[in-house]
């Protein structure tokens, strides 16, 4: 069966010049209808390109074959660079607390590059079986000062496993960020059973031979819930202007904001500015000003180049 009215649908999987895009049901969205596209050809996207996560409409949608056509690309909410997808709603940012270590500046400079992309940041910490219940809740309770509630996960303890499972489901569309080694594999292949094999069957359909390398796909994971799957996906390039990044601080957007401090100047950075009345006690204002310091000499170095 074959139907010519347009749909909306939302670009789960990239392929060369297929893509895997779901069929938005919204009565019963866990059973979505998953179609293999190609682009129209007489399309011009205007030099764009389609990336996972891109919400797309798709004509021609044959029920029998699981085929369609793209025919136009809606405006994305946002694009992270490396990898490529679009239209992020949440990023968790994951950390060990053991094996390796955790190392604060890390943790902050994850943080940071993940708030500069404009949506809601959360703090992952995996391998809490190996430090004590001290040691935990001190964490916790610092990071909460950082602004951050932190998602613990224990692998004694599934009831926290299955707590981080019940928020992803809620969030639209949601990605693991951190470093390599901290768990973020295991994490994924415990919220998608057969994370491995799930895409079998869509090389049979392009007739291909089977990648063994995972590309980034999505994952639908409750009604209208999605995760991301990125394999060695580390932490974007932070590109974001110096006088931007104070706003990226939650301690120092809640004194501006909620608590009202004015400084002399409105672009003022909070470093030895004349005027400055920004109460700097707080654990991280140190990482702040080596990463504005960074950025200041980054900036004159490419104004030299």
């Amino acid at each position: 069966m074959e139907i010519n009215s347009e749909s909306l649908g939302l670009v789960t999987k990239k392929f060369n010049d297929f893509f895997l895009v779901d069929l938005k049901n919204q009565e019963n969205s866990e059973n979505n209808d998953k179609f293999l596209c190609k682009v129209r050809k007489s399309i011009n996207f205007k030099d764009q390109f389609i990336y996972v996560g891109d919400e797309v409409i798709i004509e021609n949608i044959d029920f029998k074959s699981k085929r369609a056509v793209i025919t136009s690309l809606k405006k994305r909410k946002n694009f992270l660079v490396r990898p490529s997808v679009a239209n992020i709603s949440n990023i968790y940012v994951t950390f060990s607390v053991e094996e390796p270590k955790l190392n604060l500046s890390q943790v902050n400079r994850f943080l940071i590059s993940a708030e500069s992309m404009g949506v809601e940041v959360s703090l992952v910490l995996t391998k809490c079986d190996l430090i004590s219940d001290i040691r935990r809740s001190f964490l916790i309770d610092k990071f909460e000062k950082w602004g951050y509630q932190t998602i613990t996960l224990n692998l004694e303890r599934s009831d926290y496993f299955n707590n981080l499972l019940v928020e992803l489901k809620q969030k639209k569309c949601s990605i693991f960020m951190g470093p390599s080694g901290v768990g973020k594999t295991t994490l994924l292949n415990m919220i998608v059973p057969g994370l491995q094999n799930s895409t079998a069957s869509v090389s049979k359909k392009i007739k291909r031979g089977k990648n063994t390398t995972r590309n980034i796909e999505l994952f639908s994971i409750s009604n209208q819930s999605y995760i991301v799957d990125t394999p060695g996906f580390n932490m974007q390039p932070l590109d974001v202007d110096i006088n931007s990044l104070p706003n990226l601080y939650s301690e120092i957007h809640k004194q501006v904001i909620e608590e009202g401090i004015k400084c002399k100047f409105r672009n003022c950075l909070h470093l030895k500015d004349e005027g400055c009345n920004l109460n700097k006690s707080f654990e991280r204002y140190s990482f702040y000003k080596e990463m504005i310091e960074s950025s200041k000499s980054h900036h004159y170095q490419n104004q030299e180049d």
